[in-house]
């Protein structure tokens, strides 16, 4: 099996040490025979080949089995004539990877404001208010005069059914519970067809219960009892702001994995950015690209039905629920080890338990 991972810009190089770490444990321990095959995105690709990523990249990961994405400096690329190219958005559409599934808990031993919680925030992918990837070429941001921009929103009926279904599915393996967040309103047709939609293939899943909460609403709740939802499905703008917001009641944003999957391939991404004020001083945080690695395992073990890869993205996640617990994590989340040494500590957890 193998795995293409991108380093990334900022502290991606020392988060993904960290994660490389950690798949070279669970990968002697389950007997996984992974290949973690190394290259370049980002601003080094940029420095080296003149673009952020490229064609041959991208054929690498086509032929792979998954990739690791680290942290990319996205904010930095704004001319695709120069090469610089968003590398998330470039994978994310070039793979189809229309679901992105962000998990959001608390751990024992971590300090929180709102009390225990389990959620996903599945979030569509493809489209929304996503101007460089709604249309197929260009963009839907247009600057009319310099004094009015329109920024154009894409809805899909493909889009709604996928992303419900992806939520559906994964209600069924745990609360069975699925909560669809909207503006419909204001968005009468768009918001009001994703909600149609999304019930109507609820249908198919007669055991799950569905509702439904206006967005602004919604982050109230979340806020005051996020105990109460299981599976959030939602549409691209409303996920990613809402995804942050329930990581961040987890803890720590540096808790958040999240898996961008389609129906024929997967790339872990950590939740947040890459953080170039502390790039290079050892101190961030590893856990969300570690748990994304997680994910990245699990969704492989599920298509291709196997039971050690399904054990080793559980194995993962039970060790960063003990290092936490432990205090042997960074000092944004309590600990006072460097990058580095919590990647050592997940790895000597894993192999030794």
């Amino acid at each position: 099996m193998k795995i293409i991972v991108l380093p990334g810009d900022g502290i991606g190089p020392e988060t993904m040490a960290a994660t490389v770490e950690v798949l070279q444990s669970v990968n002697k321990r389950f007997d996984l025979n992974l290949e973690l095959e190394h290259d370049i995105a980002g601003h080094e690709s940029l420095k080296k080949h003149g673009s952020t990523v490229t064609e041959a990249l991208l054929h690498k990961v086509k032929t792979a089995d998954g990739l690791m994405l680290g942290p990319m400096s996205t904010y930095d690329f704004k001319d695709e004539s120069k090469g610089e190219i968003n590398p998330s958005k470039f994978f994310r559409k070039s793979l189809d990877l229309y679901a992105n599934i962000r998990p959001a808990r608390t751990y024992s031993g971590l300090t929180n404001k709102v009390g225990p919680f389990d959620l996903i925030v599945v979030r569509e992918n493809t489209e929304g208010f996503y101007a460089d990837r709604n249309v197929e070429s260009g963009s839907s941001e247009m600057l009319i005069t310099p004094d009015v921009v329109i920024s154009l929103r894409r809805i899909t009926r493909l889009c709604c059914e996928r992303i419900a279904r992806t939520s559906f599915e994964l209600a069924q393996t745990r609360r069975k519970k699925v909560t669809i967040v909207h503006k419909a309103n204001v968005l009468k047709i768009a918001d009001g067809m994703f909600i149609d939609i999304c019930k109507s293939v609820g249908q198919e899943y007669p055991d799950v219960q569905i509702d439904d909460y206006i967005v602004d609403a919604m982050m109230a709740h979340v806020v005051r009892a996020p105990d109460k939802f299981d599976v959030i499905v939602t549409t691209n703008m409303f996920g990613d702001i809402l995804s942050d917001l329930t990581s961040e009641l987890s803890g720590s944003l540096g808790l958040a994995g999240s898996l961008n999957a389609g129906t024929q391939y997967a790339m872990g991404q950590a939740a947040h950015g890459s953080a170039p004020d502390i790039a290079g001083q050892d101190i961030a945080n590893p856990m969300s690209l570690i748990l994304s690695a997680a994910m990245l395992l699990g969704w492989c073990g599920q298509r291709s039905k196997s039971k050690r890869l399904l054990e080793a993205s559980k194995a993962i996640e039970q060790a960063v629920e003990r290092v936490v617990k432990d205090g042997q994590v960074t000092r944004d989340i309590g600990g006072n080890l460097g990058t580095q040494a919590t990647g050592l500590a997940l790895a000597k957890y894993l192999q030794t338990h």
